[in-house]
């Protein structure tokens, strides 16, 4: 369909769905959502709005989930509550309580846009878009954690199928525990088809192994910077092949990516991204890459 599809995770970004900090973290709870004492409502707006604006330099056409004061303060990360593919959305499920009523914004934003639905994560299924990993068109890593179970893999499995899609799962530590979340992309950020930025330490062994049997080459982002932001320095936007936009203060792992041959962008994220644990792509929903 014209106007959707991103089964890439690098290639150009031409369309993006994303929600305002303004209104969705007003007032937020900071010890209920989990967010860190960095945590700063106007200063995170203000970052956010940083972000949007290197996305809008790139050319990339922003489409804004409705700013509403709803108490949902962690849908500014548009990454997780769904999927795109060439034939549609798919809607999924969130595996944190408080984020269960997000899968309903995009659903309600991709029918006014014109998106269809390819499909939906039900019942006891849960999958979060931080746990799923394009390999290539027609292979779709997903990480099985605390977030995403094997019911909602198995679901998302039988949703792609049809369209040609190849969906392998693979095991996730618990690292910092239940709370704090590890999907696969804190562990790998896609620089380009074939180079990919990891925390190989915390990725799963034969996820590791597909790679490098598909030939894409591994950069290793520093492992102090990665433990410092607690996996934040690794999380990193392609809005072209070897052209990202990063978290600003990591500048070891910056010069890894710019010495692989990539263009960085940094902003200032302390109150959004590293205060909240999500990232440049977590708070942006590809809808059409190519």
């Amino acid at each position: 369909m014209e106007g959707i599809g991103s089964q890439s995770m690098a290639a150009p970004l031409l369309r993006v769905l994303m929600r305002s900090a303004r209104g969705a973290m007003r007032g937020a709870d900071r010890a209920k959502w989990h967010y860190g004492p960095g945590f700063d409502h106007s200063r995170a707006a203000a970052q956010h709005d940083g972000l949007a604006a290197l996305v809008a330099e790139t050319g990339a056409e922003i489409e804004w989930l409705d700013d509403g004061d709803d108490g949902l303060a962690d849908s500014v990360f548009t990454h997780d509550p769904s999927l795109m593919t060439e034939a549609g959305a798919v809607i999924l499920s969130m595996g944190k309580p408080l984020r269960r009523d997000e899968p309903a914004l995009h659903e309600a934003a991709y029918r006014r846009l014109g998106i269809p639905i390819l499909g939906r994560v039900e019942g006891a299924g849960q999958v979060e878009g931080g746990d799923c990993v394009w390999v290539d068109r027609n292979t779709l890593a997903v990480g099985r954690g605390v977030r995403t179970n094997q019911k909602g893999i198995q679901q998302l499995a039988n949703i792609l199928g049809p369209i040609g899609v190849s969906v392998f799962g693979y095991d996730l530590p618990l690292w910092q525990g239940e709370e704090a979340c590890l999907h696969l992309m804190s562990v790998i950020s896609p620089l380009a088809d074939d180079l990919a930025l990891v925390h190989s330490p915390l990725l799963p062994a034969p996820f590791w192994q597909m790679l490098k049997a598909r030939g894409i080459e591994l950069v290793e982002g520093d492992p102090e910077e990665f433990a410092k932001s607690l996996g934040l320095s690794l999380n990193v936007l392609p809005t072209a092949p070897h052209e990202v936009i990063a978290v600003a203060g990591f500048p070891k792992t910056k010069a890894a990516m710019e010495a692989a041959g990539c263009t960085v962008k940094t902003f200032e994220a302390d109150a959004l991204c590293i205060a909240c644990e999500g990232g440049p792509t977590c708070l942006t929903r590809p809808i059409l890459r190519r």
